[in-house]
């Protein structure tokens, strides 16, 4: 059981309070238009000379007159470092994880931007490259008294910001999905950031307890340091409560041991237990189903977007 104070010992382990927000500075790149929605490349900014790529899904028919419930979409790692936002956005990757036009086509707004080390955001140097950078870049907020899941919280916190400023977007209907990294990413920004009113994860809960058992080399986003003497990851996940949280798993995930899955998700129903929330909590688990997203766990996702993002 985590900590009484477990919620200001998470902000200190990931490095202190993320800094006052600045201007997003957005700059349109390229409109394209597309079969059900309109493409929009763009960056804004995370911190001052910062940028983030990122492409905007709208609907047709959405517009600042006719405003729509929105969605974030954190991408996977899969060691694609390469792929980062184009998946979700559906021009690149795996069709599977095209999951930013599949909403769209729902009628979403949805955003993916790139994470840290991926897509657009590699080593501008040239010098390490993908997962050397990856390392560089964690080991680098380490030695400033933070983490890499810090930065990738204040990225999302102003993607949020960014989704907020849009006049397309019904801000008080904004959601965020992800899948493997982007569970990870859904269940560490969620604590921080009220605004999210629906959340899914898909296929990440690790707990330390996993982890050190099976010797996994998980994401660096996962490892938040000193966070073992406070707690494990389903705690972090549980200060999402009261607010709507669904996660999906595949029995055969070697990424998430199911036993640690099945001791996190008590971890979490406690917790929406205790604020009478119960109905807020979901999970999913198929069986003999491993690291994907598959029809069922797509069918739930939606589900929980449309009845509390619409309804």
């Amino acid at each position: 059981m985590a900590a009484p104070d477990f919620r200001d010992q998470l902000l200190n382990c990931l490095g202190g309070p993320w800094p006052k927000p600045g201007d997003l500075n957005v700059k349109i790149r390229e409109t394209t238009p597309k079969d059900g929605y309109t493409l929009i490349s763009l960056t804004f900014d995370a911190e001052p000379n910062d940028p983030i790529p990122t492409y905007l899904l709208i609907p047709d028919g959405v517009s600042a007159a006719k405003p729509a419930p929105a969605v974030a979409v954190w991408h996977q790692h899969a060691g694609r470092w390469s792929v980062g936002k184009t998946e979700p956005a559906g021009l690149g990757g795996d069709a599977m994880h095209h999951t930013g036009v599949a909403l769209a086509k729902e009628g979403y707004v949805v955003v993916c931007p790139d994470s840290l080390c991926f897509g657009e955001r590699r080593d501008p140097t040239g010098k390490l490259k993908d997962g050397l950078f990856e390392r560089f870049e964690f080991l680098r907020y380490v030695v400033a008294g933070k983490c890499l899941a810090w930065k990738d919280i204040l990225d999302m916190r102003r993607t949020i910001d960014f989704l907020v400023s849009r006049p397309e977007v019904q801000a008080d209907r904004i959601g965020c999905y992800g899948h493997s990294m982007g569970s990870t990413h859904t269940w560490m920004v969620g604590p921080w950031e009220p605004r999210l009113k629906a959340l899914v994860g898909n296929c990440c809960l690790p707990t330390y307890k996993a982890i050190h058992r099976e010797h996994m080399l998980h994401c660096h986003e996962n490892f938040v340091p000193g966070l073992g003497a406070h707690g494990d990851t389903p705690d972090i996940a549980a200060l999402i409560a009261p607010r709507a949280l669904h996660l999906n798993f595949g029995e055969t995930d070697g990424g998430s041991p199911i036993d640690e899955v099945r001791a996190g998700l008590k971890v979490i129903e406690a917790a929406y237990t205790s604020m009478h929330a119960e109905k807020n909590f979901s999970w999913y688990i198929e069986e003999g189903t491993g690291h994907v997203l598959s029809d069922e766990m797509w069918r739930r996702t939606k589900d929980v977007f449309a009845r509390h993002l619409r309804g």
